[in-house]
């Protein structure tokens, strides 16, 4: 199987619960059109670092349920797009695609206690500590979809720790 893009979701509000949508417009230099880091109203928005789009892998949360018998549905973990068929980490420090839209994979995205706290489930900071997603940044916008292709650009590999 490729790897794909499984679901989507966007928050519009800081600990607002997260919306699934089927598409969404990135937008270079800002993230996903409607989400709250776009918006510049996360929890984080303020915050060094990058924080346009974050991703993690739906086998993460498979996972996580093999291990914990948590069934952590992909919108609590307040992650933007949820992938299958691909280790994000393996696209820190590159450029991918997701359908049109180009990205620079950024750095790991652990949970942090604010999201254990906002959703209840203090289990996430040990279970996913090594598996929950990456940060990235929108190189260039256009639409994704729900089974848009993910696809790492090896030509255009980039190492940048301090976004």
């Amino acid at each position: 199987m490729s790897a794909r893009v499984r679901e989507i979701y966007v928050g519009d509000q800081r600990e607002a619960p997260m919306k699934f949508v089927r598409r969404i417009e990135a937008i270079a230099g800002k993230g996903l059109d409607g989400d709250r880091y776009a918006l510049g109203t996360g929890s984080y928005s303020k915050s060094k670092g990058i924080r346009e789009v974050t991703l993690i892998e739906i086998e993460a949360l498979w996972n996580f349920f093999r291990v914990s018998g948590i069934d952590l549905h992909p919108g609590l973990t307040r992650r933007n797009i949820v992938t299958e068929g691909i280790q994000l980490s393996d696209l820190v420090g590159s450029s991918f695609s997701i359908g049109p839209v180009s990205f620079l994979g950024l750095r790991p995205c652990p949970p942090c206690r604010h999201l254990a706290k906002l959703i209840g489930m203090p289990e996430v900071l040990d279970g996913l500590a090594h598996s929950g997603g990456i940060y990235a940044q929108v190189l260039s916008g256009g639409p994704i979809r729900i089974d848009d292709p993910v696809i790492l650009d090896a030509s255009l590999t980039t190492v940048n720790y301090e976004n």
